[in-house]
């Protein structure tokens, strides 16, 4: 019998303080590879989201908010803006501001946010149709790749949006137009995969028909579709019209791309919250604040792996270190029947090193699974798509290190066993 199999035959005739050990192993180097998982995967997405944004310009309300509304779609928005108020952004001509990206939101699809923008939020995300084209008219709606394979729809589908963010048929707009799918996008990892896309203008029209039709139904009078419609897009105007053109509706936000980091463009936010009603938030700065406040239950998280990882090398030591009374006849029989010091050292080396190993093993599994589980609640919660199935080059060097823990925690009763003396244990019996 080699040393490997007698190493595994001795863990498993103490299957307690084996099990015991396992455990602590698994906990500790599962924690420390699910936190690992957790803060790569949410930190990319975080990062790719942020798609060269230099500012977000919206009402007034918590800054950290308008972000993850407006750019991670996470949250709900701080409220809306006219376009008055916001014409400046908006201008083609102005000398500071390359991009700007009106943001229309507060309708949803079976949760999945409709939003009314223009075709340049597709450039922010390298986004490409994948099927169709992109929406042209008012209804007209280009899915993301996600929202298209969730839902199963296609293009030529029909929907009615809700109102607001959550599934309730009570808030369905089923008494206006419905929305036409006229395009699918390619998926691209990026936030715009899970969006609806559409103009500002359908967004208006979407709210306009409602308002209608309250009015309609409290002074009792009845109208046509056709004209309704007709009434709708006759106020709205063409879908190709700029923006500016409506100084009186309303939109939720701008996200603005500048054309150089001049002093004008750096001190914008500060100017935007001094002298006017609106907000401004800097994307950078505020996911740094996000990060700084998720990093506070990290940190206590990786600090708590790292005690169950310290406990659980304590475990094999004492475990491996008491046995060695019980086995010191066996080891001196072993000396007896050809056996060298070195081997006995080996043996002893290999025990703890299996079950670093093993708590190795289960650890990662335990922690790919538990992340595949949070994945799913992730994705119906945020509609942020995480998995379980990717490999880390740092769970790697938690390999080693957890090797290491279990050498170190075996040398010392290795040591003993290779001093254990053959005449006097023989003798003891």
């Amino acid at each position: 019998m080699n040393l490997l199999n007698l190493s595994w035959k001795n863990l498993t005739s103490k299957p307690l303080a084996m099990t015991l050990s396992l455990v602590l192993f698994a906990l500790g180097v599962g924690l420390i590879s699910l936190l690992l998982l957790l803060n790569k995967q949410l930190q990319e997405k975080f990062d790719k989201n942020l798609a060269s944004i230099d500012l977000v310009v919206g009402a007034k309300g918590s800054p950290l908010q308008l972000i993850l509304n407006s750019m991670y779609h996470i949250d709900a928005p701080t409220g809306n803006v006219s376009i008055n108020e916001v014409k400046a952004f908006l201008n083609p001509r102005h000398p500071l501001i390359k991009t700007a990206v009106p943001l229309s939101m507060g309708d949803s699809y079976k949760t999945y946010r409709i939003v009314g923008t223009n075709h340049t939020i597709l450039t922010l995300y390298n986004a490409k149709i994948a099927d169709g084209k992109l929406w042209e008219k008012t209804f007209e709606v280009t899915l993301g790749a996600s929202v298209a394979a969730e839902l199963k729809l296609k293009k030529g589908d029909k929907f009615f949006s809700s109102h607001g963010l959550v599934m309730d048929e009570n808030l369905e707009h089923n008494d206006g137009e419905p929305f036409v799918v006229v395009g699918i996008l390619q998926p691209s990892g990026a936030v715009i995969d899970q969006l609806i896309l559409t103009n500002t203008q359908s967004v208006w029209a979407v709210h306009e028909h409602g308002e209608v039709d309250s009015t309609q139904s409290a002074v009792g009078t009845e109208q046509s579709d056709s004209t309704e419609e007709h009434h709708e897009h006759e106020d709205l105007g063409d879908v190709n019209t700029p923006l500016l053109n409506f100084p009186d509706e309303n939109i939720t936000s701008v996200m603005l791309q500048f054309k150089g980091r001049n002093y004008q463009a750096l001190n914008m936010q500060r100017s935007i919250n001094e002298n006017t009603d609106l907000q401004a938030a800097t994307p950078a700065i505020e996911i740094n604040r996000l990060y700084s406040m998720m990093g506070v239950g990290e940190e206590a998280l990786r600090a708590l792996a790292l005690v169950i990882v310290f406990v659980s090398g304590l475990s094999v030591f004492i475990s491996l270190y008491s046995s060695l009374k019980e086995r010191r006849y066996e080891l001196a029989l072993m000396r007896v029947m050809g056996s060298s010091r070195g081997n006995l050292f080996v043996l002893i080396v290999l025990e703890g090193l299996l079950l670093a190993v093993l708590g190795y093993i289960i650890g990662i599994a335990i922690s790919h699974i538990s992340t595949e589980v949070l994945a799913g609640f992730m994705k119906q919660s945020y509609r942020y798509s995480f998995t379980g199935f990717e490999f880390l080059k740092e769970e790697i060097y938690l390999l080693f290190a957890a090797m290491g823990i279990g050498f170190v925690a075996a040398v010392i009763p290795a040591i003993q066993a290779m001093r254990t003396d053959i005449s006097t244990t023989l003798a003891e019996g």
